[in-house]
């Protein structure tokens, strides 16, 4: 079983360290590509018509200059162009959760996308800030894992891939959550004025608000949430609407 392994928060962060440990506990052959700094709310954004440096940092590792979307590209269209591909693409794990409208933002979920793009199962890893960090969590995630492959048929659709919130604390129950919301920003902070500009900084962090049974609710609760996200907003309008439109 080949495995890569990407993410957001650049290729020394602790959270990809957390990744390695649990897919070799699956695989003899793993595959790490990151960012070489950390490249966060990046989103599906690509690099195209530009430079890329790719950096060798150890064995089957790898560092690139670009986005995380980027490192999913090269890879595939570099490192395995003319061998095996991946079986499955490891996003994260994330510093901090990818909630709500994180889903079109999250460079985290921005590489599982961009795997889908290639016929490879994806599976988005993100946890909350400031985790109570354990001996153990590697274990939980390299069996969750192992299940969610073993039950591949049931999520490894076209245009699918998966996101997990991790809590807290691990191990963890894992439910499914409801669509939330948890804006980006709620206000922008002036750094200054100079007759017709403005410099504005828009905070990180959120306001991690949530209702009953979405993401935030349920990681505060200490479960981890398990979603399937689709690029595939196709949606078949109505004979009628078509029925009244221009022909010709």
């Amino acid at each position: 079983m080949r495995i890569l392994i990407a993410n957001d928060d650049g290729i020394d962060a602790p959270g990809i360290a957390l990744a390695e440990k649990a897919a070799r506990k699956l695989s003899d052959d793993v595959w790490i590509v990151a960012p070489e700094a950390k490249r966060t709310a990046a989103g599906s954004s690509l690099t195209v018509g530009r430079p890329l440096m790719m950096t060798e940092t150890g064995a089957q590792k790898f560092s690139c200059s670009g986005t995380p979307a980027d490192c999913i590209v090269t890879a595939m269209t570099w490192l395995f162009k003319d061998g095996q591909k991946p079986d499955l693409v490891l996003s994260g794990v994330n510093d901090g959760p990818n909630v709500a409208e994180d889903i079109a933002y999250s460079g985290t979920l921005g590489i599982a996308r961009e795997a889908t793009f290639w016929d490879i199962p994806a599976i988005g890893m993100s946890r909350v800030k400031k985790p109570d960090l354990a001996p153990e969590d590697a274990e939980f995630l390299t069996r969750l894992i192992a299940q969610l492959w073993d039950k591949r048929q049931d999520w490894v659709l076209d245009g699918h891939w998966l996101s997990i919130n991790l809590p807290a604390a691990l191990p963890a129950p894992v439910r499914q959550a409801k669509i939330g919301r948890d804006k980006i920003a709620s206000t922008s902070d002036v750094v200054s004025t100079n007759g017709a500009r403005t410099e504005l900084i828009v905070p990180r962090g959120r306001e991690g608000g949530g209702q009953d049974g979405d993401e935030n609710d349920l990681l505060g609760q200490g479960a981890a949430t398990l979603t399937r996200l689709s690029w595939l907003g196709h949606t078949d309008v109505s004979d009628g609407l078509i029925a009244g439109l221009p022909d010709k």
